[in-house]
């Protein structure tokens, strides 16, 4: 178990007690120090408080942090295609059909399995049961996925993040042709009300979410895309597109079905990174190049990457 103790100065005064925590200190993410207000795991002047208490001048604040629970999750020798890695984070290529945590249904296999055993001091960063995890991509979606190594770094990569601090493009293959060059989809997205396991667009109730895409090529009956999602909520992107009518071929959940076109997965590839290291600050930028499959489908319909982005062939 750790220990931190601090003491509230004139200029912290009147602040939240969360909020005094996570400025003090870069190890703990606010979300973690809220469930250790709640657990009682943070007095006041030897008194446990609540999240929302006004921290005053001379007060002497300890936080408890318990040892990280042991993980259920066994390690595997699972082979990752690391593209960069340091002591304080990790960023790799994920194939697609690998699954990024444990789940039902996915009990091993995993990501996080392969991480493991990468990675012998992971347990206990970020969280016990998503080790390092501070964003996903859905099983059959390929590309870049960072890893956080330390508490610090992985508190920093959450923060921009949710700040929407990081620059991420995605290419796609999409059913039709894309009318313009460019554009944009700004629609809020909610869990559908009938069908569990999907995303919808709702007017009501749904959270913010957009998403600016290019055209790179056309093709008879599909559409090569960058898309650049300036938020990032579940299957954003795939609902995004099934919602102007040009699904991303393959992906059988969001209309991507084809007889003509046929793909294992949805033809969707995480290919740019850019954030700023959580530790040094220094900007990153990380590519991870076109899978075979896509790469494949793409040269089998006639596009090579020299070919502007107005080609069109009937």
């Amino acid at each position: 178990m750790k220990q931190y103790q601090f003491e509230v100065e004139s200029e912290s005064n009147r602040e939240r007690l969360d909020v005094f925590l996570s400025v003090q200190q870069t190890e703990i993410s606010r979300s973690r120090l809220k469930k250790l207000i709640i657990e009682g795991r943070v007095t006041v002047n030897g008194v446990a408080r609540p999240v929302g208490y006004k921290v005053r001048e001379g007060d002497r604040i300890t936080v408890l942090v318990p040892a990280p629970i042991p993980l259920g999750t066994a390690a595997e020798p699972i082979p990752l295609n690391i593209i960069f890695e340091d002591e304080f984070l990790l960023a790799l290529d994920k194939p697609a059909g690998i699954v990024i945590h444990p789940a039902p249904g996915h009990p091993a296999g995993t990501l996080v399995n392969a991480l493991l055993h990468h990675c012998k001091n992971l347990p206990g960063i970020g969280g016990v049961e998503r080790p390092g995890i501070v964003h996903r991509l859905d099983k059959d979606t390929s590309g870049l996925v960072i890893v956080a190594k330390t508490e610090s770094a992985h508190k920093a990569l959450a923060g921009q993040f949710k700040n929407r601090e990081i620059r991420k493009e995605y290419l796609a293959i999409v059913k039709g042709h894309v009318k313009e060059n460019e554009g944009s989809i700004h629609a809020a997205i909610g869990r559908h009300r009938i069908h569990r396991k999907k995303m919808d667009i709702r007017d009501s109730g749904g959270r913010e979410a957009y998403t600016e895409y290019q055209v790179i090529y056309r093709c008879k009956g599909w559409s090569y895309l960058k898309l650049l999602p300036k938020t990032g909520r579940t299957h954003q992107i795939r609902v995004h597109l099934a919602s102007i009518h040009h699904p991303i071929i393959g992906d059988h959940l969001y209309g991507g079905k084809s007889s003509e076109f046929k793909l294992p997965r949805q033809a969707l590839h995480a290919h740019k990174l850019e954030l700023k290291h959580p530790i040094t600050g220094f900007n990153l930028s990380f590519c991870a190049p076109l899978p075979q499959d896509m790469g494949f489908f793409l040269q089998s319909h006639g596009y090579s990457p020299i070919k502007k982005i107005d080609v069109f062939e009937p």
